[in-house]
């Protein structure tokens, strides 16, 4: 039986990216809200740097796990 953990693994990426969409989004409630207003071209470059941070974050978790795979196999042998 395979762990929940193997099947369901934390992707800090989709974490990072799904954070800056729902910081965009608060931004846009509370404008709707009329607590503050916001500029109507705010959204793209929160979501670009959300979405380059959460590449980077992708791409350094990705780097980690496969050097931590590739000690465990060989300290297996």
């Amino acid at each position: 039986m395979r762990s929940r953990e193997s099947v369901h693994g934390f992707r800090p990426g989709r974490l990072i990216a799904g954070l800056c969409a729902l910081a965009v989004a608060a931004l846009y409630a509370g404008d709707v809200a009329g607590e503050w207003t916001v500029p109507w071209f705010t959204a793209l470059p929160l979501t670009a740097a959300g979405l380059a941070l959460a590449g980077v974050a992708g791409s350094v978790h990705y780097t980690v796990r496969r050097r931590r795979a590739r000690s465990r196999a060989s300290s297996d042998q």
